[in-house]
């Protein structure tokens, strides 16, 4: 009788066709590059993306997300967000959309989970720095031109696509074979190239020349609308702009006098501030569902949709831009994107962090180009993996110096091996490996601040 009532994957794949909306993404069309170990589909009560948001929250790449700064230094405050807290107001938001339009919940989920995976320490400061150091743009580490052509850039959202792809091992395969809808919109829920110089393991079931699905459009207005507001929040309280200077700003002033006038000390002013964080995000999301609704019921208009079959055909003819503000509003968020970047995001603070981002990072990239013993054996093992070179902790130490000269020093994969380990670091564990390497003297357990 108890199974009788236990739905399992083919019920909850009719189901979800009953429910979601025409031009919504179905997990019964999933398709992954490998299939799924029989072990894990003997007793199957997930559906394909369902699976897919699991695999990811048990990524080790996401739980260094909680260590990863998204503005302001993490380990310095409890309450500034982090790249996890990021991460999760960002799938809160995009559920919300997503049911209000009738899209794929359980892929908008697995999409945002995954789509910061590829962050490195420091923010987008730390990005930058080793996009620098691929393109030959930093004198502190020169490499050979072949060695640049052959390495290709840095991006986030490339990267958190070879973190899914390629570098986290749980399975017998690299990788979490996700299905290819989350890999497409972990990849475009940010700037994509059909040609981009970037060593992807592979772009099967990217769909690199069309727009992304529904839901990863979602996801990447949520990630907008997450980032603005909290950023905002973020500055309000660590002194970077006051309330007065944000009152004069188009969406803030709509929402502002909700939260009463000012005074009454230190407590109202953080309700205050909460009042505004909550009205932006309430604008915004509200603003996103109704233009999106409408511009979907002109799509499905024009291009005489009624069912699934029918979305699919089509789906080379959607816009790329269907799950957007409207005008006004995204007018109005451009203003306040342009106000945080220049008085949050290039405050003394944050430009402090970004120069200790730049020290730690090349400081670390030299320590492993140069002597690649300092690397972690995991990444001398994946260089040997690559290369077919003998592991160098298993060489005589006489041989060792010639082994790097011939095969190390020149070698595109350990630069990508180095790049992608420095990707991966959190904050804390990048200035604890900087102090360790340069500043010896220093104990781990002070979050090595002093060195740097």
């Amino acid at each position: 009788m108890s199974d009788a009532l236990v739905r399992r994957r083919p019920e909850l794949e009719t189901y979800e066709r009953s429910r979601l909306a025409v031009y919504a993404t179905l997990s019964s069309q999933a398709t992954r590059r490998l299939p799924i170990s029989e072990d894990d589909t003997g007793f199957d009560c997930r559906t394909a993306f369902q699976r897919d948001r699991d695999r990811l929250l048990h990524a080790r790449a996401f739980r260094r997300l909680k260590h990863k700064t998204q503005v302001y230094v993490p380990h310095t405050n409890d309450h500034p967000r982090t790249r996890l807290t990021h991460t999760l107001e960002v799938a809160q938001l995009g559920r919300t959309i997503a049911r209000a339009l009738g899209l794929n919940e359980d892929l908008v989920e697995a999409i945002a989970l995954g789509h910061d995976l590829g962050h490195t320490p420091f923010g987008h400061s730390g990005e930058k720095v080793l996009a620098e150091i691929l393109a030959g743009e930093e004198p502190s580490c020169p490499l050979a031109e072949e060695v640049r052509a052959a390495c290709g850039t840095f991006k986030h959202n490339y990267q958190s696509l070879r973190v899914v792809d390629l570098l986290e091992q749980r399975y017998d395969h690299p990788g979490l074979n996700l299905t290819d809808q989350v890999r497409e919109g972990i990849l475009k829920h940010t700037t994509w190239k059909a040609a981009f110089p970037f060593p992807l393991p592979t772009t099967e079931g990217l769909r690199l020349d069309m727009p992304c699905h529904l839901e990863g459009q979602v996801v990447a207005l949520a990630d907008e609308i997450a980032q603005q507001t909290h950023d905002l929040e973020d500055g309000l309280h660590a002194g970077a702009v006051s309330l007065t200077e944000v009152s004069e700003l188009a969406l803030p002033r709509a929402i502002l006098p909700q939260a009463g006038v000012e005074g009454g000390g230190q407590a109202r002013r953080w309700r205050r501030i909460a009042t505004l964080q909550r009205g932006l995000i309430d604008r915004l999301v509200t603003d996103a569902i109704q233009a999106s609704a409408r511009k979907l019921t002109r799509q499905l208009g024009k291009l005489h949709i009624a069912s699934h079959e029918d979305w699919q055909r089509c789906s080379s003819q959607v816009s790329a831009s269907t799950i957007a503000l409207s005008p006004p509003v995204a007018d109005m968020l451009a203003e306040l994107k342009a106000f945080i970047y220049r008085f949050i995001i290039n405050h003394q603070e944050v430009n402090r962090q970004d120069h200790r981002a730049r020290l730690v990072m090349t400081g670390l990239f030299r320590a492993f180009h140069g002597n690649p013993l300092n690397l972690p054996t995991y990444a001398l093992l994946r260089f040997s993996e690559a290369t077919g070179r003998p592991y160098l902790r298993d060489l005589p130490f006489a041989r060792v110096g010639a082994e790097i000269a011939a095969h190390y020093r020149n070698s595109p994969h350990l630069v990508r091996v180095i790049v992608d380990h420095l990707a991966g670091m959190s904050d804390r564990f990048a200035l604890e490996e900087y102090n360790a390497l340069y500043h010896p003297g220093v104990s781990p357990g002070e979050a090595g601040l002093r060195g740097v």
